[in-house]
């Protein structure tokens, strides 16, 4: 089976930040499959900028290197690659001073103003409200432009509604894409099927049915040279208050009107402000803090967080367990286990949904074997797929013996095609002007308004982080939170 591609209207996507990070590994990879299999018109132009002085043949050199550093030998090809760089423009530019805007806004308007232009701002958040300024300030915006914002959106909620505000006075929100890339993810978009296109899901996705849901993200890595970044944000900002809190809202919303933005967004804004407080009254007793000692990770010994960050006094949590609750009428008493963290036992993202137990157990008394709950596994990384767990009868003669096994649907294999990264389905869902997967401002700001009360209590309550040894699955607190409710963490598979 191969997917549809739709071409897209001609555009500029102008990268700030078109040397960093983010786009080499990223950006410039998820454009070329996108080019590759023939979705980006030959019109369309990617102009990298930022305050380094470089040519464009510089910059399409150095884009070269990444595409073979980050796309896989067998989809990197002469021809493609030969024809993406050639779409390859840079311009130098300082976002706080005005050197190059003028040069900027030239090669743009060599192709008019009714070409999409697409600002993709893969730079510090520190940046982002001068920036947007900027770009307005300096005639570079058109009635046919979009933002692009990367996370984080602020570090709590004021800080989040005033960049929110300083945004909103030089582009409609409308314009505005704040992208989480996990919402890109096949796995995530499988879960709106899932749930929305069977008859066999919707009539048991609540309290009635449904047992406990668990929401894990898993880094082997540590810092990763992001230490200036992440000891000022920690786990809970860095992961729960987008990432999770995103995966969260597709679960529990409910059926939205019709699969559009604003319908689907409406319902994600409704989990949120259900959610139910976490302060000083319960943070002890449903939040985990910890942070990573030296152990070994991939087979290699590794330094702890403060070895790694160069600053022993740091109390950064580099994982987070919660026990969350969820006030509303489908799942009311159905507890929501989400964990985080950085040098855990291995890389890994899944949903798992366990359903309640059976009622009664007729093969009580037998020698059959216990009789485990469903579970619905939803794995995001690595290796996408979704596992309905279900108990059946071991074949052969014997008796009756049960066994636990898994209708399995690894999409790389069931499809039998590459599975593209999520950046190539958002980038293009930008050009289309199309919403549905990004995060409205009412959203970010109902999430931080969950988050800080928590920020908040523990630090008047001095929660401290607990160490945990890097290669395991966090501290021993995060499985006391889960097992003292008589559950356990599921096990990867």
């Amino acid at each position: 089976m191969s997917s549809q591609i739709i071409p897209v209207e001609p555009f500029d996507y102008i990268v700030f930040g078109g040397n960093g990070d983010l786009a080499e590994r990223k950006l410039l990879p998820a454009l070329y499959h996108r080019d590759h299999d023939g979705q980006i018109p030959p019109e369309a132009r990617i102009i990298g900028a930022s305050r380094s002085q470089i040519s464009d043949e510089e910059y399409r050199g150095f884009a070269r290197e990444a595409l073979v550093k980050h796309v896989k030998p067998e989809d990197l090809h002469e021809v493609s690659l030969d024809r993406f760089l050639q779409r390859l423009y840079y311009r130098q530019i300082d976002a706080m001073a005005d050197g190059g805007w003028d040069e900027l806004r030239a090669l743009l308007d060599e192709a008019g103003q009714d070409r999409i232009r697409a600002f993709y701002l893969a730079v510090g958040p520190a940046l982002f409200g001068e920036i947007a300024s900027r770009i307005s300030e300096k005639g570079l915006s058109t009635p046919n432009s979009r933002l692009v914002v990367e996370k984080p959106v602020g570090r709590d909620l004021a800080s989040a509604k005033a960049l929110n505000e300083r945004i909103g006075r030089y582009f409609d929100e409308d314009q505005v894409f704040r992208i989480d890339h996990y919402l890109g993810k096949e796995t995530v978009q499988n879960l709106m099927a899932l749930r929305f296109a069977n008859a066999l899901y919707e009539p048991v996705w609540n309290s009635t049915h449904i047992d406990h849901v668990q929401i894990t993200v898993a880094e082997e890595v540590g810092l990763e040279g992001r230490a200036g970044y992440y000891d000022k944000a920690g786990a809970l900002r860095d992961m729960v208050q987008n990432h999770i809190a995103q995966l969260m809202c597709l679960v529990a919303l409910e059926p939205p009107s019709a699969m559009d933005a604003d319908a689907l967004r409406d319902e994600k804004l409704k989990v949120l402000r259900a959610l139910k407080r976490i302060d000083g009254t319960n943070v002890e007793n449903v939040t985990v803090r910890g942070q990573y000692k030296a152990g070994a990770s991939g087979g290699a010994a590794v330094k702890s967080y403060s070895d790694d960050l160069g600053n022993g006094g740091s109390d950064t949590e580099t994982f987070v367990a919660i026990k969350a609750e969820i006030a509303n009428w489908r799942w009311a008493g159905v507890p929501f286990y989400l964990r985080t963290g950085k040098r855990l036992s291995e890389r890994m993202s899944e949903i798992v949904v366990t359903f309640r137990p059976i009622p009664h157990n007729i093969f009580a008394g037998m020698a059959a074997g216990n009789v485990q709950q469903n579970q619905l596994v939803m794995r995001l990384q690595p290796d996408e797929g979704v596992k309905q767990w279900l108990m059946i009868k071991d074949p052969g003669p014997g008796g009756m013996r049960l066994r636990h096994v898994p209708l399995d649907m690894t999409f790389a294999e069931s499809f039998r095609t590459r599975n593209p990264d999520a950046y190539e389905r958002l980038l293009m869902d930008v050009i289309r002007g199309n919403q549905t997967l990004f995060m409205r401002r009412d959203e970010v700001e109902a999430a931080w308004e969950w988050i800080d009360p928590i920020l908040k209590a523990w630090d008047e309550r001095n929660v401290r982080a607990q160490g945990y040894t890097a290669g395991t699955w966090g501290p021993s607190s995060s499985i006391a939170l889960i097992e003292r409710d008589g559950r356990t963490w599921h096990e990867p598979d």
